[in-house]
């Protein structure tokens, strides 16, 4: 930057030797350095795939309010890729839903619409009366019932259950969190958030979670 500003002043001003000016000019370089740099990181920032650190946090919040936040432990990286997904994500289908529900658990769920002739059936046909299914209703519109599968991959793998290693409660190497502490966990409330910013916004999704 300093060399920059050199190359504006008229040659004939100063000698090839002038160490008070470069001095003088190192100074300024460098403060306009600085503000260029900082003029980067602030570009950065005003774009999802490129934001770090907090501002990430506030466009998640920008976004989705309080539903998505940021998880004990997650990375930038991650964190803008869930961002980032859940943006471009379908929406108001089944489809969607079992899309969404699956991407966050690894687990696809089981749903089951009482005015869906596929879900229910007839008499004696599919899973209808008399076959092992779920009984249809027209009592129920615009809802339905869900069961979520929480993940199955243990968070740490350096923790483990009561007496139980490596690391579980009172058996060596200790290691003694909540659910929430543990990085990439895929809490409960997060699940009925993800459920929530599919569905259409007049249904009813009676949940169920289980492990």
């Amino acid at each position: 930057m300093a060399g920059r500003i050199k190359q504006m002043l008229p040659a004939k001003w100063f000698s090839d030797d002038a160490p008070i000016l470069d001095a003088v000019l190192s100074g300024l370089g460098q403060a306009w350095a600085n503000v260029y740099s900082l003029l980067q990181q602030v570009c950065a920032q005003t774009r999802l795939a490129t934001a770090t650190g907090i501002f990430l946090d506030i466009a998640s919040q920008d976004y989705n309010g309080t539903t998505l936040p940021r998880r004990a432990g997650e990375a930038d990286t991650e964190f803008s890729a869930r961002l980032r997904l859940n943006l471009l994500a379908p929406r108001a289908t089944r489809a969607a839903l079992i899309a969404a529900v699956t991407n966050l658990t690894g687990r696809s769920p089981v749903v089951f619409e009482p005015l869906n002739a596929s879900d229910t059936g007839g008499y004696n046909v599919n899973t209808g009366y008399g076959v092992a299914g779920g009984y249809g209703s027209l009592t129920m519109p615009y809802q339905f019932l869900l069961t979520v599968y929480r993940p199955n991959d243990l968070p740490a793998n350096h923790a483990g259950g009561y007496g139980v290693g490596p690391g579980g409660y009172d058996a060596a190497p200790m290691f003694y969190a909540s659910a929430a502490e543990l990085s990439g966990n895929v809490s409960d409330a997060e699940i009925y958030n993800t459920i929530v910013s599919v569905i259409p916004t007049s249904s009813i999704a009676w949940t169920k979670i289980t492990n």
